[in-house]
């Protein structure tokens, strides 16, 4: 069963508590989704931590109940 985007946000949201989570379910499917994800706690980290950080957050769900995730991270400016 695929997992609802509000759900993967809340995870986002509980694993990096300053983040601000937008998804978009890419194929209208409930299935491919793309996040982005914008926190404060990104900075310094290079890009491959910062995805790191938002896949620990998901809980190993990556890859099973989720899907598929194009994600993209950023520093708030």
């Amino acid at each position: 069963m695929p997992m609802a985007a509000d759900d993967i946000a809340a995870l986002i949201r509980e694993g990096i508590p300053d983040a601000a989570v937008e998804i978009t379910d890419l194929a209208g499917d409930g299935d491919h989704y793309a996040a982005r994800v914008t926190s404060a706690s990104f900075a310094g980290m290079t890009r491959v931590k910062q995805h790191q950080a938002v896949y620990a957050a998901l809980g190993g769900r990556m890859g099973g109940v989720l899907h598929a995730l194009q994600l993209t991270t950023a520093v708030p400016k």
